[in-house]
């Protein structure tokens, strides 16, 4: 067998964990088995930096084309959870997801690409809801929701280069939306904004001196790995999905560094930043105050 994709159900008191993996301590012993074994090969689904909008995106930050960032954010947005009478699932136990809630399932995705660009923040601030505080289980009685709905994260990101601030947000709670990804980096030269709301659109600010005006770009069929599809054709997600998959191949046949393209799934690694931003959200709302990492 050279590949096995798994998503298991967290056991509480085992080493079995949900596929978002539910707690710090419980990534670092995954991490610390990976590090035993170097010739596994590890990595986490997160499928949305495959948007053509979202490697256009990428690419400009990889080239250093923003100038000096005014601020960014990224985040995952659903309305599945704003009706009160759908029965409680495994999302809203900590038994089975753990204290984050809609961070840990949904975390990596808003993390995925400002990990990427080197922005770990330096200090974070949470804003965490828990709205509907009761839901039916599978008989009909009213059962407490015991973790988060919705996380609105402000953080402070430093680095050698740069100093601005960091908006993240996972909602399960968002009328209206539905699967909503966006990103968004405001820079002095360059600005640029992307939903999945509008998934064939790229909206751009190149700033050069003058007029600021925002161009709206259609995008057609166009992400890391060519396809049979046609350019002129509309991107979707089961195609983000697909080159998510095909990038780890890539990387599962040819290794890191000779990889086709230059985009690779979210790592072991990125996984573990991704934990202590959540965890040290989890200490700011508890707190009440913003906590350095």
């Amino acid at each position: 067998i050279d590949d096995t994709a798994c998503a298991l159900l967290h056991q509480r008191m085992g080493t079995l964990q949900n596929f978002r993996i539910t707690h710090l301590a419980a990534n670092e012993q995954i991490l610390a088995a990976l590090q035993a074994h170097p010739d596994v090969i590890a990595a986490c689904s997160s499928e949305f930096p495959f948007f053509p909008a979202a490697v256009r995106i990428m690419d400009a930050l990889a080239a250093g084309a923003f100038g000096t960032i005014i601020e960014a954010g990224c985040g995952l947005l659903h309305s599945s959870d704003l009706d009160p009478n759908k029965q409680i699932n495994w999302k809203r136990q900590v038994a089975f997801n753990g204290e984050y809630g809609c961070m840990g399932d949904l975390g990596m995705h808003a993390l995925h690409i400002p990990l990427r660009a080197g922005w770990l923040p330096t200090r974070v601030y949470a804003a965490l809801q828990n709205v509907v505080q009761q839901r039916p289980d599978a008989t009909g009685a009213l059962v407490p929701c015991e973790t988060w709905d919705n996380a609105t994260l402000t953080c402070t990101v430093e680095t050698a280069e740069q100093h601005f601030p960091l908006t993240l947000q996972t909602y399960r709670i968002a009328p209206g939306e539905t699967n909503t990804w966006y990103l968004r980096v405001i820079g002095t030269r360059l600005s640029m904004e992307y939903s999945t709301k509008y998934p064939k659109t790229l909206r751009v600010l190149e700033y050069k001196g003058g007029e600021q005006a925002w161009q709206h770009i259609d995008l057609g069929y166009k992400s890391a790995y060519a396809a049979i599809t046609g350019g002129i054709f509309e991107f979707g997600f089961s195609d983000a999905l697909l080159q998510m998959w095909a990038a780890f191949c890539d990387q599962l046949a040819n290794g890191r560094t000779s990889m086709g393209q230059s985009l690779y799934c979210a790592t072991p690694d990125e996984t573990h930043q991704h934990h202590r931003v959540l965890t040290a959200a989890l200490a700011s709302h508890r707190e009440q105050r913003a906590i350095s990492l």
